[in-house]
């Protein structure tokens, strides 16, 4: 409670400084000068006015008298880096050992209407200028140091190009001040970004970020980063899910910044690109700080400060940024520089004094505004909350650092020419022009390794390595940067991104690593299906169709198993198919091996109960050596059954068809001939000589050879052209692969069983003729209901036999030849043996006379 007690504190402090009416404090000025042999002039955005409520001033048109001062505290670090390298410099014996260094220090508005006031007044040394007039002392100032805005540093450059004097820029690097047309003597301190897009999205491929949003001025620079992170989006398969690109002179009260903060928030993109500065965009980032914005991961570039915008909450809109900045070396003298800094070591300094006033509890003397010594004891800039002042040194720190040491290194080399050119003037100060001045600086940039970092010309500025920092502000005033990664533009390939993902701390909303995506990743057995209209990184999760699998999460298509292999159920492996057949140990299998060997064990019986009755009337009648060839044919149909059970082999498959066309074809024209036979013998009414003829010449036994033979043709003709073999069904059953026997020729095959069928048929009419004659032994009927369902089974079997596949289809073939075959025994024989063993009092040639006497009384 004690430490949420000081963050508290502290932001209504720092809340409010913005209205401190101390008239020293508002009347010292800021602009100062730190004497030097050679000063530098230094542009820096270090405070800004604004106005409440607008009320115009009574005497100056165009101005407002409600004006309030607002400092940006963390800028002053600029000066205190310029401070340093002077410092450091000026006690180096052997860089300019004649000669020190200063500054001139004037402040840089965020209006573009003001910018060039200070420049002015270095010029002409007045505080209202005069154009083209230098009414001050005289004073070497060879060179200015201006940002961190690129606009700041044009607009200045402009100037500054018509007196030919170098300027060196400290922000951003910027492509437009890289134009040597139009700022020939304008120099960039800083690295080119052109690797910051691929950085950018490095890090977006390495946490699986797919759906962005991207915001970004409205200049030049906002349309060369949209260039290059499309490309490498695109590369990556990143897709923009919003672009807002923000104009720079919207202020911080504009509404259309808030009616475009409610759409982005409203996106569902958990991860939002910045690029920018806060010049540009510092409307944009305090409406983002005073919404508290704890559910979106804000990736930024290293221009931003995103500690500056305070309030009264514990929670924070940056907390768990990640920013981009460039890798420079640490310098641990800068943090005891800072520890020494006081308004009594340096009392030209003017800013110091506001320091110590608004944070150690300081006054000033009425008189002459001095600053009194009842402070704090042991105060220091380096005790302040980070969010107000962060000691460590900044990246536009080490920009400035260095160009001061660029500047350092030039003045050397230009001081020896001039004790080379002009060797009587050693005891005089260094006298020359800013032109002169422009080649070694030039030459300078060009050659020198300054204190690590490569400092070259603006052409040809390197691309350098970006430190990833996490911003920590919870609670809020916390205000760290902790490095948590680096990127290395110039490592190997996948090697370039280096993260710290367990010391990284996200916004407040999330538990673990964010997810930014349209949809949600499709898991392996699925395949991404683009929805119409929309980004690709849009889409639907297809299961994959049968036999496909996908193994890899967001594939766009699935890829088919082999034949020898079935997809698994979540359709992510394929797995290998068993082999399979219709086997006796299958419980079909083994129905069906027990239905046909009971039922030819039946059969035999019948024949046996045949042969052992062989001489009684029931027997005799109706041929009995026709009934005991179509017991046997029957016994050996049911028996061929079992060809169709069990794994098949090329015998097996020929033996299958063969012995299924000629045993059924025995059986159907025995039936045939018995049929024929009782016509012959009741029905036809030829003279009695043909039919003692027929008789007794036994024509009627050629029928069976006779009709056998052409099945045997017709068998020879499919052995010859296509005979069955063996086959795999890969579809018919899901994981398995099934043996069957192909028939070869489907034409062959249902040729065969037509002829069954005509021989069927032909039975069928010739019985059915003969039903009704008047002998008690006439078995017509029985064969015309035995050929009825022999012909139903196999017509059925035809479609039920095409719809189904692997071991189905064969056991529908063996239940057809068992059910037609058990027709045959059943309705032809049965009837015969229940008179045979039940009722013998029917199978007697008394019996006969007396019903067929009876059946002609009732006739006449």
């Amino acid at each position: 409670m004690f430490c949420i007690f000081i963050f508290f504190f502290l932001h209504i402090t720092y809340f409010m400084c913005d209205f401190t009416h101390n008239e020293c404090y508002e009347m010292i000025m800021e602009d100062f000068y730190h004497k030097g042999d050679v000063t530098i002039g230094a542009f820096f955005p270090l405070h800004y006015f604004y106005t409440d409520n607008n009320i115009p001033h009574k005497y100056v048109p165009n101005a407002f008298q409600d004006f309030h001062i607002k400092y940006n505290f963390k800028n002053y670090q600029f000066v205190l880096a310029l401070l340093f390298a002077i410092e450091e410099i000026n006690r180096n014996p052997h860089l300019l050992p004649n000669t020190t260094l200063g500054f001139d220090l004037y402040n840089i508005s965020f209006t573009e209407k003001s910018v060039l006031l200070g420049a002015f007044v270095w010029l002409t040394r007045k505080r209202i200028p005069l154009a083209n007039y230098d009414c001050g002392k005289k004073r070497m100032s060879p060179v200015a140091l201006t940002g961190t805005s690129w606009a700041t540093s044009a607009h200045i450059g402009s100037l500054l190009q018509l007196y030919k004097i170098p300027q060196l820029t400290f922000g951003s690097f910027d492509s437009t001040l890289n134009d040597r047309s139009q700022f020939n003597s304008l120099y960039q301190m800083a690295p080119k970004d052109t690797s910051l897009s691929h950085a950018i999205v490095s890090l977006m491929v390495h946490f699986s970020w797919s759906w962005v949003g991207l915001i970004l001025p409205d200049d030049h620079r906002g349309t060369q980063i949209l260039s290059d992170l499309r490309e490498d989006m695109e590369r990556n398969s990143i897709c923009i899910s919003f672009l807002k690109i923000i104009s720079g002179s919207w202020n911080s009260y504009s509404n259309a910044v808030w009616k475009d903060i409610g759409k982005i928030l409203d996106s569902s993109a958990n991860v939002i690109i910045i690029y920018g500065d806060i010049v540009s965009l510092q409307g944009l980032m305090r409406h983002i700080a005073q919404l508290l914005v704890t559910w979106k991961v804000w990736v930024l570039n290293s221009s931003w400060d995103v500690g500056s915008n305070s309030d009264y909450f514990m929670v924070e809109s940056f907390h768990g940024s990640l920013i981009f900045s460039h890798h420079y070396v640490e310098m641990a003298e800068f943090n005891n520089f800072i520890q020494t800094v006081n308004p009594y070591k340096y009392p030209e300094d003017n800013y110091l004094p506001k320091f110590w006033y608004l944070f150690f509890n300081c006054s000033f003397s009425e008189p002459d505004c001095q600053l009194l010594g009842n402070c704090q004891p042991n105060a220091s800039i380096e005790l302040l909350p980070k969010y107000i002042f962060d000691p460590s040194m900044s990246e536009e720190g080490y920009n400035i650092y260095n160009a001061v040491y660029a500047v350092a290194y030039s003045l050397h080399e230009l001081s020896l020419q001039q004790i080379h050119t002009q060797p009587y003037a050693n005891g005089e100060d260094m006298i020359f022009f800013p032109w002169q001045f422009l080649p070694f600086l030039k030459n300078t940039l060009l050659r020198y390794n300054v204190r690590g970092h490569i400092v070259m010309d603006g052409r040809k500025n390197l691309d350098s390595e970006y430190d990833i920092l996490n911003f920590w502000n919870f609670p809020k005033g916390l205000a760290l940067k902790v490095k948590v990664g680096t990127f290395s533009p110039n490592a190997p390939h996948g090697q370039q991104l280096y993260l710290s993902e367990q010391i990284i701390q996200w916004p407040t909303r999330f538990t673990k690593i964010p997810q930014s995506v349209c949809s949600e990743s499709c898991r392996p057995g699925f395949r991404r299906a683009v929805q119409e209209g929309k980004a690709v990184c849009c889409f639907d999760c297809i299961p994959c169709s049968d036999n496909e699998i996908s193994n890899e999460t967001d594939t766009d298509h699935c890829v088919k198993c082999p034949e020898s292999h079935y997809a698994n159920l979540d359709k992510n492996h394929c797995l290998q198919k068993t082999v399979s057949f219709l086997a006796y140990e299958d419980p079909l299998g083994m129905a069906l091996t027990i239905t046909a060997l009971g039922f030819s064990v039946l059969t035999a019986v019948v024949l046996v109960i045949f042969v052992k009755h062989k001489d009684i009337p029931i027997v005799k009648a109706n041929n009995r050596a026709l009934s005991y060839i179509l017991l046997l044919t029957l016994i050996i149909c049911f028996l061929s059954s079992l060809l169709f059970i069990g794994q098949p082999n090329t015998a097996s498959c020929i033996l299958q068809q063969i012995a299924f066309g000629i045993l059924f074809t025995v059986a159907l024209s025995t039936v045939l001939a018995k049929a024929i036979t009782v016509v012959i013998a009741f029905k036809v009414t030829v003279p009695d000589r043909i039919v003692r003829w027929l008789i007794v010449s036994r024509a009627l036994n050629f029928i069976i050879p006779i009709c056998t033979l052409i099945q045997l043709v017709i068998c020879g003709i499919w052995l010859v052209t296509s005979p069955p073999f063996i086959d795999r069904d890969t579809h018919a059953e899901h994981g398995h692969i099934i043996i069957v026997c192909n028939k070869g020729s489907a034409v062959a095959f249902h040729c065969v069983l037509g002829y069954l069928c005509f021989l069927a048929l032909g039975s069928y009419t010739t019985a059915f003729l003969s039903r009704n004659l008047p002998d008690t032994f006439n078995e017509a009927k029985f064969l015309s209901f035995s050929m009825q369902v022999f012909f139903c089974v196999w017509i059925t079997f035809l479609p039920v036999y095409h719809s189904t596949k692997g071991k189905v289809m064969v056991a529908m073939e063996v239940f057809s030849i068992l059910a037609s075959s058990t027709a045959l025994l059943g309705l032809i024989f049965v009837p015969k043996c229940y008179i045979i063993l039940l009722r013998p009092d029917k199978n007697s040639c008394l019996h006969i006379r007396w019903k067929s006497h009876s059946l002609r009384n009732n006739h006449l």
